[in-house]
């Protein structure tokens, strides 16, 4: 398995297994965060991001749509997206850091938890699902 470091990152595909990526663990401004590269453009994840919404999936106790958007489209409510950008979370927001690009949550981090074995994830073609292991 990868370090996810900048030199070994995790290499990665959406859930429906439709596109590649890679993400690694760096340090910005004295913050650990998660690097996500899909093709040229890079995205910024508060590394809490990991701990946080396992604990939120255990408490949950079942399945959770992903519902991946874009920052400048809603989230549907009740989704994993939805949480990563809520003020009821434990950051108080968006777990994304970089401004225009802090979406797609659900989208990116579900198969991060998955390889490194926190989550069970669904691979359907849309619509996918996660939960706690």
């Amino acid at each position: 398995m990868a370090k996810g470091t900048k030199a070994d990152p995790w290499k990665l595909t959406t859930p429906p297994g439709t596109s590649e990526y890679e993400m690694y663990m760096d340090e910005k401004d004295g913050k650990k965060i998660i690097v996500c590269v899909v093709g040229k453009t890079t995205l910024h994840y508060d590394a809490r991001a990991i701990e946080d919404l396992h604990a939120m999936l255990k408490k949950h106790g079942d399945w959770m749509d992903l519902g991946g958007a874009d920052e400048q489209k809603p989230a549907k409510e009740g989704t994993v997206e939805a949480w990563g950008r809520s003020e009821s979370n434990p950051v108080g927001g968006w777990y994304g850091l970089k401004k225009g690009l802090r979406g797609r949550f659900g989208v990116y981090i579900p198969p991060l938890m998955e390889v490194l074995g926190l989550v069970e994830l669904e691979h359907n073609p849309k619509n996918n699902r996660m939960k706690a292991k």
